[in-house]
């Protein structure tokens, strides 16, 4: 295979889940020896796309190739032995095994000596920089040394194409750089890296081509990133301007802030800083949005708020009473709702019914002593549905059942039952047909008209700028620009989510 010739390449790659669709009709092309970015906002079809190339999926329209050949994967075995090897986010390693065992499990090693094993890790290790301790077990390493892990594997089975989703996530910014060098190493030796990131500062700093997907399809390919810069990847991401059914009247500037927060900071579990130092008010009546490419803060901060992420430093008020510390349960009480990105996994529980969904806020006013009064209850979901315009086949039915939008207005409605006064929407249009789109907004508008204060974090640029009063932009965990969406432009806004303060 010379250099013209692909060593990966996806054409018209359609993938359909119920009610979804995942990829339509999206390329990609990617040459040996490149490291080749792939972006797109969350829910873009990046991670399908992987998955078909690495034999997860099977597309349901569209060519897979390898250095020319078509090839038809049905699992992900044989797209490993035909060179194609991912490393997911989520780390696949025995902790109790030594990183030498880890690797050699990833292949069917001829050594079979376990000092021979040590040997040869050790020497693939340096080969491309990988400092590791082969004879060191993995729960005793940190997340980067545990990636390093993923990657030794990965080369231990000759991978020539090497697929890396968010691999900088979990990495400390030396650690990031290091890996920079590393895939830059590998790309050297003549391998395809594909480096799926949120990151664009990353991508314009070691990748060589760029794809840009948006909405499962491909809206930019092989763009070469020398001739690019963050704030125009940031552009393609977001995409043109459209449209939207809902728009706001501005709020004059309001003086009684409803929440505040000071000087905010959040650590993940691995110890990783994803909120740094942030600050903001939310008046009431106002809606302050948040933007900025997705994994820059913003889901953090959302939980940090509502009492799902514990405060590293920083505070938090709500009417003028501080809630750090408060349960998420004493946060709803003094008045906080909170719409997570997640509805399914976070919002509702997807094995419950549909009325016991609903009185997850306010069950303990629907009791008889000390049992729950079902008749009160079927009474306030069956309201809530109607107030909300909530199509419910059956109420006992479990509550996945329900379409997407139908899932999201019950959510939003449950969250403003009882009167809060500020609301924290995350993502609260995503995935919505046009017509569940326009009422959420709508409810949203309504209301913050009614007096709530709002926090909405969108990746939707223009629905931001069409419902916030202010508009702040977040970028690897601080607030780092703050417009007025009368008077900004749409590029203005992607140079600050790209990191120009």
């Amino acid at each position: 295979m010379d250099n013209q010739t692909p060593a990966a390449e996806l054409v018209d790659i359609w993938k359909r889940f119920p009610g979804v669709i995942a990829n339509a009709g999206a390329n990609l092309m990617v040459r040996p020896g490149s490291v080749h970015a792939v972006l797109g906002e969350n829910g873009a079809g990046k991670t399908t796309l992987m998955n078909v190339l690495a034999g997860v999926y099977q597309p349901d329209e569209g060519t897979v190739s390898l250095a020319g050949q078509q090839m038809s994967f049905t699992k992900p075995a044989q797209a490993i032995k035909a060179g194609v090897v991912m490393v997911h986010q989520e780390f696949r390693l025995i902790p109790t095994f030594t990183v030498a065992e880890n690797v050699a499990l990833a292949g069917s090693p001829s050594i079979i000596a376990k000092r021979s094993i040590e040997d040869s890790v050790a020497e693939l290790a340096d080969r491309f920089g990988l400092a590791t301790d082969p004879s060191r077990e993995v729960w005793r390493l940190s997340m980067g040394e545990r990636q390093r892990v993923e990657i030794l594997k990965a080369l231990w089975q000759d991978a020539k194409v090497l697929i890396l989703d968010e691999p900088t996530a979990v990495l400390t910014p030396s650690e990031a750089t290091e890996l920079g060098r590393v895939v830059t190493a590998m790309a050297n030796d003549g391998r395809a890296i594909i480096f799926i990131s949120h990151k664009l500062d990353e991508v314009t700093e070691f990748c060589d081509e760029a794809t840009v997907l948006r909405g499962g399809a491909t809206v930019a390919s092989s763009l070469p990133v020398e001739e690019l810069d963050a704030a125009r990847l940031a552009e393609l991401m977001v995409g043109e301007a459209t449209e939207v059914s809902v728009r706001r009247t501005r709020t004059s500037p309001v003086a009684e802030p409803v929440l505040e927060v000071r000087n905010a900071a959040v650590r993940d579990l691995h110890g990783i800083a994803t909120v740094a130092d942030v600050s903001l008010t939310v008046g009431k009546g106002e809606i302050v949005g948040i933007a900025g490419v997705a994994g820059n803060g913003q889901r953090p901060l959302a939980d940090a708020i509502a009492g799902l992420e514990s405060l590293e430093s920083g505070t938090i008020s709500l009417g003028g009473s501080s809630i750090e510390g408060a349960t998420p349960k004493a946060r709803n009480a003094a008045g906080l709702a909170y719409v997570p990105e997640d509805r399914l996994g976070v919002g509702l529980a997807p094995r419950l019914n549909v009325v016991e969904n609903a009185m997850m806020r306010s069950y303990r006013s629907m009791t008889k002593g000390p049992f729950i009064d079902r008749s009160a209850t079927q009474t306030m979901c069956e309201d809530l549905a109607a107030e909300y315009k909530v199509k419910v086949g059956k109420f006992d039915a479990p509550i996945g059942a329900l379409s997407g939008g139908n899932l999201q207005r019950l959510l939003v409605g449950r969250e403003l039952a009882d009167d809060p006064k500020v609301l924290v929407a995350a993502q609260p249009t995503r995935g919505l047909d046009v017509q569940g789109v326009a009422a959420i907004q709508q409810i949203i508008v309504e209301q913050s008209q009614a007096g709530l204060g709002v926090l909405l974090i969108s990746e939707d640029l223009e629905e931001l700028l069409a419902l916030s009063d202010r508009l702040l932009v977040m970028h690897e965990g601080e607030i780092v620009a703050e417009f007025d969406p009368d008077t900004t432009s749409r590029a203005e806004v992607g140079a600050a989510m790209a990191g120009a303060h």
